[in-house]
């Protein structure tokens, strides 16, 4: 196992949702109406969410993620029997002004400091993404924010990884991608990027080609693996 397999990387790329974003903490704000399906509700609505953007990527049917994450949480409402309004505006509020995790940050000023390039590839949609951003207060930590609108489809497709390279100026050996979908860990792998699995929740493998260089459980242990 090499102990640096990131030291010959130039520029860091992170995933937005789940990975800088705890996905968790929308529905978690509303405890107090979703009660004890409050973390049924949050990982029913992921699952759609990502559903979503499949499907619409194979049926050529794109649309930004804003309505997906709206449709997704619909279906979850649906699923869950809660057929409330002012509980879904107070979710998709939350969602818009999501909470970071306490380790995005530390390894966003870390990079900072190595001036080391750091960027977000998200399906998430421009606004979407200019709110949580903001919300958490990382626009300073970042240099780029790129969102697959700018090539109308989602993630696993190659050409929102190409979009990174592009932005960065950077071949795709050169960057580090790092994501707690293990699906878009491995999609960003076969692209060419050297991907990291910040595997949070401990799932094994995905049985997919290609396969991350790292896989860890924090992202506070991507720093040594850049060498720095």
């Amino acid at each position: 196992m090499i102990s640096r397999p990131l030291a010959d990387t130039s520029a860091c790329v992170f995933d937005a949702y789940g990975t800088l974003f705890d996905l968790t903490s929308a529905s978690r704000r509303c405890r107090d109406a979703l009660g004890d399906k409050a973390e049924a509700m949050s990982a029913l609505w992921r699952s759609k969410q990502l559903d979503y953007t499949w499907l619409r990527s194979l049926m050529g049917r794109h649309a930004e993620f804003w309505q997906v994450t709206g449709d997704a949480l619909d279906y979850a409402m649906a699923q869950l029997g809660f057929a409330d309004p002012a509980l879904r505006e107070r979710l998709m509020d939350a969602f818009l002004n999501i909470e970071a995790y306490a380790d995005a940050r530390a390894v966003l000023e870390t990079l900072r400091r190595a001036r080391r390039p750091a960027a977000i590839l998200s399906n998430g949609s421009p606004s979407m993404l200019g709110a949580a951003v903001a919300s958490a207060g990382l626009g300073q930590l970042l240099d780029h924010v790129l969102s697959v609108e700018d090539v109308g489809v989602y993630k696993p497709d190659r050409r929102v990884y190409e979009l990174a390279t592009r932005r960065l100026a950077v071949p795709a050996e050169r960057v580090c991608f790092v994501s707690s979908n293990g699906w878009d860990a491995v999609g960003a792998a076969s692209f060419g990027f050297k991907a990291v699995w910040a595997n949070r929740n401990g799932a094994p493998r995905e049985r997919l080609p290609a396969q991350p260089v790292a896989v860890i459980d924090s992202l506070a242990e991507l720093p040594a693996l850049l060498g720095l």
